[in-house]
């Protein structure tokens, strides 16, 4: 029987190339994601792939949406906790709470959401366990300029997984955490075009094809849950991450 992930933001960027290779992999792929036309199109056009609109912050929606893969499924092996937002572009003082708060919902709540679900069915389904693999981002470790409200969410990102990492052990639940930098999709072309630095230069900035990041997320997912990775940072080599500052 194949595997089975829900990949969270399924049906674009990061989520849809990850969707993509666990399909041609021979996995079962539930796509969640907020709008329902591109999440059904990804599933009509996939065989394995299951659509599961729903937005990340909606409790009862998300579990709905966990409950509906159960029933076709009959168990859940692995989720991708990948759909966030990314809010970024001034200091603090010139960042409004509003968008603090909807960073924090959608990229650290939605999150939460999601995980609580998949490790309550992971729980409670035979043979018990599985595993949570949750988009952090290079930002968990090292803030670009002006990036409070994203920086805030993916470092408390790292706190989830490790918790989850302890909480899963009795249940055979391993948690682990891909960080992510400068990778090619259409939400990150503008960084090929200059993005603000810290010292105040507007720079463009070396990036690599998010097939890279697909395959990691693919070797994490893969491994038989007596094994697991952590931390992985997969980025593209010459970035200004290593010194960045």
């Amino acid at each position: 029987m194949s595997k089975t992930i829900i990949i969270t933001g399924g049906a674009r960027g990061i989520g849809k190339a990850c969707a993509q290779v666990f399909l041609d992999a021979g996995w079962r792929v539930g796509i969640v994601g907020r709008t329902a036309e591109s999440v059904q199109a990804m599933a009509d056009s996939h065989a394995n792939a299951l659509a599961l609109p729903c937005d990340v912050v909606d409790e009862a929606a998300v579990g709905a949406a966990f409950d509906t893969a159960m029933a076709e499924w009959g168990r859940i092996d692995a989720l991708f906790n990948n759909a966030g937002v990314s809010v970024m572009g001034g200091t603090i003082d010139e960042t409004s709470v509003a968008d603090f708060r909807r960073a924090i919902d959608i990229n650290l709540t939605g999150s939460f959401i999601c995980a609580r679900a998949a490790f309550a069915r992971m729980r409670a389904q035979e043979p018990q366990g599985g595993r949570i693999i949750n988009n952090g981002s290079v930002s968990a470790y090292v803030p670009r300029w002006g990036s409070t409200p994203y920086t805030a969410s993916k470092h408390a990102i790292t706190g989830l997984t490790r918790s989850i990492s302890l909480d899963g052990r009795p249940f055979g639940i391993a948690c682990g955490q891909i960080d992510i930098g400068n990778a090619v999709t259409d939400m990150s072309e503008r960084m090929k075009k200059g993005v603000p630095q810290a010292d105040g230069s507007i720079k463009p900035e070396a990036m690599m094809d998010v097939s890279n990041v697909a395959s990691s997320v693919l070797h994490m997912a893969s491994l038989p849950l007596e094994a697991n990775v952590q931390f992985m940072t997969v980025m593209a080599t010459t970035m200004p991450y290593i010194g960045r500052g």
